[in-house]
């Protein structure tokens, strides 16, 4: 009877809690879908599906052609480096072309292939060739008065300007067939920002209606996409206040986005590169992300439109928008949010859903490194710092890990007393436990606390280029990489690479900082009270050859972390263990050592 009551009560409340749901969370859902809906429906402009539209250079997209050879397809007006402030380089090189005013030639100058490499990274390509990636900003007109706006393979005229760098703009001209004139005006800074100023003029008898659109646009996917779980690539987009994102397959699979707002951005996100157009933002727009078929090709393509204005014959309308075109710098990023007011650009970093963890923890990583001039260092000290936050926590676990390792006689003695009576034996042990003031869960406290710092470190190391191609002491050239020695030729001794075989070159791959980490996470589980159940205690003693085979993958710099951490745990962990008079197992090989010593002495 009792059974059945908690199973009806069980259903109740289930549909309260559905109900409430519904009403609080899914219903002003649908009221804010509908409403974004009419508000893109009232866009009195052409079909946005005007914005698929492909030019005469890829209407063949089987025949590609070479990166070079595509760029000479259309009129370009080139980007030229220039120096920067603090007497570095600027931070792109390129050209845009004249067809539909494309930013789609551009190089990143500050950051290399490799680290070996000179050669820079290159972010966008032009269409007809391989992996087709560019930017791109238009306009589009209503179904009544002038029509001819420059949109997607508008040929455009350069007014002024030889070349496009920093402190030098261009201005380029489009003449509509119908009365429209459009005057556009595009700006370089140091960094990674075009700024985009259009003035039109309505030379016609009849009023125009004119809507602005920015896109960003990917043929196929990535080469170097990571597919990873915890990182997000593709389209991502900010749109009044909230973020969006898509990965491609999901875009492939019919998940599309179509979001209405005002203040934000749209584009493509990379691991450390990202693309994005971005509105003016007091006007309001809507965004769109979705994945268009042509000729067998899978095109990504994010946009936003502007709501539409009406220009009365013979006015001017101003408008300006940005192309942001680089490496996702969060000081940059935080710059340009807080200088032009762009909504929360800084989230084009994948900092996780526990961003209130991450971004903490990326700003003291990154003030430490500014401190010491190496991340690595910065690394070790952020440890401590967090080891001496938790210190009165640890502290107390490993006190109680300690009182446990003390009565382990008792507790098998308890053990074998009541081994036929395995309920009675259970409540001896808890009052043992009570006797002796002992927590047995308190071991745990220090691995729950560690949990958060690795994953904030992890997410840190893995999405942020502050830490690319940065250096540690030794033979580790990049922390952002794997440990690039290995076991199998003997750490370099051997003249042989492993790095060609399936196996050893590949989950096996195991460098040197991976076997130091193993190594002190074995010392630390020596320590440890030993698991009282004998097959526990074989598959915690086999737990550090495991976890040097699953983190030798993982970056250098998070394996020197929990290398790191793993030795001051031992260091606080012994200390408090011999103030607790406890023989811990340093203490019995140091003593057999040492009797083994004076034997041979007295020999």
């Amino acid at each position: 009877m009792g059974d059945q009551r908690n199973l009806i009560l069980f259903f109740v409340a289930t549909i309260i809690i559905f109900l409430v749901y519904d009403m609080l969370v899914m219903n002003p859902a649908r009221q804010r879908i509908a409403q974004e809906r009419e508000a893109a429906q009232a866009l009195e402009t052409q079909d946005p599906a005007e914005l698929d539209a492909f030019d005469g250079v890829i209407r063949t997209p089987e025949r590609s052609i070479n990166r070079d050879d595509a760029l000479t397809q259309t009129g370009r007006v080139t980007i030229l480096p220039g120096r920067a402030a603090d007497g570095g380089t600027t931070g792109v090189a390129g050209s845009l072309s004249l067809r539909g005013a494309r930013l789609d030639d551009l190089r990143l100058l500050r950051h290399t292939v490799s680290i070996d490499s000179g050669e820079p990274v290159t972010l966008l390509n032009p269409q007809g060739g391989d992996h087709a990636y560019f930017a791109q900003d238009g306009w589009l007109t209503g179904s009544t008065g002038p029509r001819d706006a420059p949109g997607n393979d508008a040929d455009w005229r350069l007014a002024s300007g030889e070349a496009l760098s920093p402190g030098s703009p261009v201005t380029l001209i489009y003449e509509g067939s119908d009365g429209l004139v459009f005057e556009r005006t595009i700006e370089l800074d140091e960094d990674y920002m075009f700024t985009v100023t259009d003035r039109v003029t309505n030379t016609a008898t009849e009023a125009a209606t004119l809507s602005r659109y920015g896109r960003v646009r990917r043929h196929g996917l990535p080469p170097d996409l990571s597919n990873f779980f915890i990182l997000h690539e593709g389209p991502i987009a900010v749109v009044g206040g909230r973020l969006f994102d898509r990965k491609y397959d999901r875009l492939r699979n019919g998940s599309g986005v179509t979001e209405t707002g005002t203040g934000g951005w749209v584009g493509m996100t990379d691991k450390y590169w990202l693309a994005a157009v971005i509105p003016d933002q007091s006007v309001p727009f809507t965004a769109e992300f979705r994945m268009i078929e042509r000729a067998g090709e899978e095109v990504y393509q994010v946009s936003y439109q502007t709501r539409a204005v009406e220009l009365a014959p013979g006015e001017t309308h101003v408008s300006q928008s940005h192309i942001y075109a680089g490496a996702k710098t969060v000081e940059v990023l935080q710059r340009y949010q807080n200088d032009l007011g762009i909504q929360r650009l800084d989230m084009a970093v994948d900092w996780g859903m526990f961003w209130f963890l991450t971004r903490p923890f990326f700003s003291v990583l990154h003030w430490f490194t500014g401190v010491f001039g190496n991340v690595g260092l910065a690394i070790l000290t952020l440890t401590v710092g967090v080891k001496l936050i938790f210190f009165p926590l640890a502290n107390k676990a490993y006190v109680s890990m300690a009182k446990m390792r003390a009565i382990q006689p008792k507790m098998t003695e308890v053990r074998e007393r009541f081994a036929a009576d395995k309920q009675r034996q259970q409540q001896e042990m808890i009052e043992l436990y009570k006797r002796e003031k002992v927590n047995p869960l308190a071991g745990c406290l220090p691995i729950l606390v560690q949990i958060p710092v690795f994953y904030a470190l992890y997410k840190t190391l893995f999405v942020t280029i502050e830490v690319r191609h940065q250096p540690f002491f030794g033979w580790i050239r990049d922390l952002s990489a794997a440990d690039p020695t290995s076991v199998w030729n003997l750490f370099g001794l051997l003249p042989w690479d492993p790095s060609g075989w399936p196996v050893l070159g590949g989950f096996l791959a195991i460098g040197a900082w991976p076997i130091i980490m193993g190594v002190t996470m074995y010392l630390q589980q020596a320590l440890n009270p030993p698991p009282p159940d004998p097959i526990q205690a074989r598959i915690f003693a086999f737990l550090p050859f495991v976890f040097t085979i699953i983190l030798a993958p993982f970056a250098a710099g998070l394996v020197i972390y929990w290398a790191w951490n793993n030795f001051l745990s031992i260091l606080q962990q012994y200390v408090i263990m011999r103030r607790q008079g406890v023989e811990t197992q340093f203490d019995k090989i140091v003593a057999k050592l040492m009797k083994r010593g004076q034997g041979g002495a007295e020999g």
